[in-house]
């Protein structure tokens, strides 16, 4: 979930994606883990907030990073120290893991695949969770359907290009309004001062046939609305990263997709983004500047549940309980953090974890 995008406009992109069906080295094997761990981690949070390690990283994964929910189960991505581009580990190894973990944290199912995991995300729909590998270049993505049956659960899908048009690689991944999405990461070239040229920045993703079609993208240099000075400026996205949908009830922003470009310290809203596969869509965006860098965030979607943050000091998803107001934003900044949407101040709620993925769950009913 560290590297680079950009946004905005619309730009029909042409990436094609053929899918193959994944083998022994992407099937799913289950595995036995110590349960979770009760005991309060030595961090510290605020009054009125809990926090205890919900599950450690099982043995011989490393490099925790991004998290996503489908159903009750929660997924989680371990690069184990793959390059950007799918340079092999010091030790050789060429694949990172997706772990999943049932409501107690005990690892349900494993996955193995070709790449660095980067963007993890859940498709619903589908019932699937769609994994990015490779952000800088060399990318592709797969999907996990974790009730199929053995040995077709994992799909992989190639972009059918050897270079994508933004010059990059793909990072996020995100369900909005029932479309698929994946940010265009790492645009190149650049120039010395960051500027990029203008390209695709976003994906829109149609999984069918074997391909995955675009029907639109955004271009790093798009006209937008700056929330606080409500002045219009031009965008010039050098490092977006992370996507995220905003509950309907945020004032402001509430139902927008949101993207992270976490170089400039950014985060750009979108209301719309419909497919068009013959010109571009119609949108309104808009741009927060923040008081420092974030990555990604997690929107208290009720008033009680919990945080699950992934800690890269430790490889731990850390759990975080207490009374919530709903649409609080959090955020992952040098620690876990809190942002403000009015004043795009970040401010550190729990110094100790060095939070990387993040995840809202209500209710908390274990």
């Amino acid at each position: 979930m560290t590297s680079r995008l950009a946004l905005a406009g619309a730009v029909a992109a042409a990436a094609t994606l053929a899918a193959t069906v994944v083998g022994t080295a992407g099937a799913a094997t289950t595995t036995s883990a110590a349960p979770s761990v009760t005991k309060p981690v030595p961090l510290s949070v605020p009054a009125g907030y809990h926090a205890k390690v919900f599950a450690a990283a099982p043995k011989g994964l490393t490099g925790a990073d991004d998290i996503a929910q489908l159903g009750d189960d929660i997924f989680v991505g371990y690069q184990n120290g793959v390059g950007t581009m799918g340079e092999p580990s010091p030790s050789g190894n060429k694949n990172s893991t997706v772990v999943e973990f049932d409501q107690r944290g005990k690892v349900v199912a494993e996955w193995s695949l070709v790449g660095k995991v980067d963007g993890l995300g859940a498709d619903p729909t589908h019932r699937r969770v769609v994994a990015t590998v490779n952000e800088d270049g060399n990318s592709s993505l797969y999907t996990i359907t974790p009730q199929a049956r053995r040995g077709h659960q994992v799909v992989h899908y190639s972009y059918g290009v050897k270079t994508l048009p933004h010059g990059g690689g793909t990072d996020a991944v995100l369900e909005h309004d029932g479309r698929l999405y994946t940010s265009a990461s790492n645009p190149s070239p650049t120039t010395p001062n960051g500027t990029v040229f203008q390209g695709p920045a976003l994906f829109q993703l149609h999984l069918a046939g074997g391909t995955a079609k675009p029907s639109s993208a955004l271009a790093d240099d798009a006209h937008a609305v700056n929330l606080l000075t409500g002045k219009a400026e031009t965008l010039n996205l050098s490092d977006p990263d992370s996507l995220e949908n905003v509950p309907c009830y945020v004032p402001g922003v509430g139902g927008s997709m949101m993207l992270d470009s976490q170089g400039d310290s950014e985060l750009i809203f979108m209301d719309t983004v419909k497919a068009n596969w013959h010109s571009r869509p119609t949108q309104r965006v808009r741009v927060l500047h923040l008081s420092a860098q974030v990555d990604d965030t997690a929107f208290a979607i009720g008033d009680k549940g919990a945080i699950f943050a992934v800690d890269g000091n430790t490889n731990a998803i850390v759990e975080i309980t207490g009374n919530f107001g709903r649409g609080q934003d959090f955020t992952s900044a040098s620690s876990l953090s809190r942002l403000n949407l009015n004043t795009g101040k970040v401010t550190a709620f729990a110094p100790g974890i060095a939070s990387k993925g993040l995840l809202f769950e209500p209710f908390v009913g274990r």
